[in-house]
């Protein structure tokens, strides 16, 4: 086993790396198609129909080269999440076992967003273009991005973002406190096996809410949403223990600080 001084370090690189990967998705997702920077901007381009897009030889080479990105990510998540290969990493690395994890999900992301190829020339599926929608669509699309992104940092601030990131277990590994699922309740494990993606509907509307949605962002929203569909699997169960716990913590963060500790 690692001594803590390098533990410590490299599930901060990782937290650096994946922090800031967000921010970058964020800018990906959100910024370059609502505020320009990127060919879903809604510039004057002349663009072709589908039928065309089809027999387009270009076109096509750059679709399939994002469908090798997106699935290489995918399978980079679903792969590394399965119990095999977390047992082989968490033998291998210890306590560093969602710190790699973490890690290696923010590289695959980085290689999506560095080499996606956009289509600027492909057909659209919808364009607000003739006024007042080229106006009122981006300012109801950006409001709505806005929203969907503080409920995503307060979804995860709620389940436990340094947990999340690996941070939390090598500071428990370190302080000799053991491994912090070891902690969790039987329905927070319940809930945790079920639920691989707690923001999938903020996610979701990230992905299809933008006023052009161009042939590009059409494959990145319909390859994503089939994962997130697959890997959310909530029953009533869950859905009720997600509800007690929220309210939990509301309460707990409404009350006088003075009050001293529960």
């Amino acid at each position: 086993m690692a001594p803590a001084l390098l533990l410590v370090p490299a599930a901060l690189a990782a937290f650096v790396l994946a922090f800031g990967t967000g921010v970058e998705f964020v800018r990906f997702t959100s910024l370059r198609p609502l505020l320009g920077g990127g060919p879903e901007s809604g510039g004057p381009v002349a663009r072709q129909g589908w039928v065309a897009a089809l027999q387009d030889h270009s076109t096509l080479a750059a679709l399939a080269w994002d469908l090798g990105l997106l699935l290489l990510f995918v399978g980079q998540h679903s792969l590394m999440a399965t119990e095999t290969v977390k047992a082989w990493t968490s033998r291998y690395f210890g306590v560093l076992q969602r710190s790699l994890y973490v890690a290696c999900t923010a590289l695959a992301l980085q290689l999506v967003m560095r080499c996606w190829e956009p289509v600027p020339r492909g057909p659209v599926l919808w364009e607000a273009r003739a006024e007042p929608w080229a106006t009122w669509v981006p300012l109801l699309c950006f409001v709505l991005h806005v929203i969907s992104w503080l409920l995503i940092f307060s979804i995860l601030l709620v389940f436990d973002y340094a947990e999340l990131m690996g941070l939390k277990q090598v500071y428990y590994h370190v302080l000799g406190l053991g491994e912090p699922l070891a902690l969790k309740s039987p329905r927070a494990l319940r809930l945790f096996s079920h639920l691989r993606h707690p923001v999938c509907v903020e996610l979701l509307t990230v992905l299809w809410v933008v006023p052009t949605l161009g042939t590009d962002r059409l494959l990145l929203a319909l390859l994503l949403t089939l994962y997130l569909g697959l890997a959310h699997g909530l029953d009533q169960q869950d859905l009720r223990y997600l509800r007690a716990q929220l309210q939990r913590k509301l309460h707990l963060l409404s009350q006088p600080q003075d009050g001293g500790a529960e």
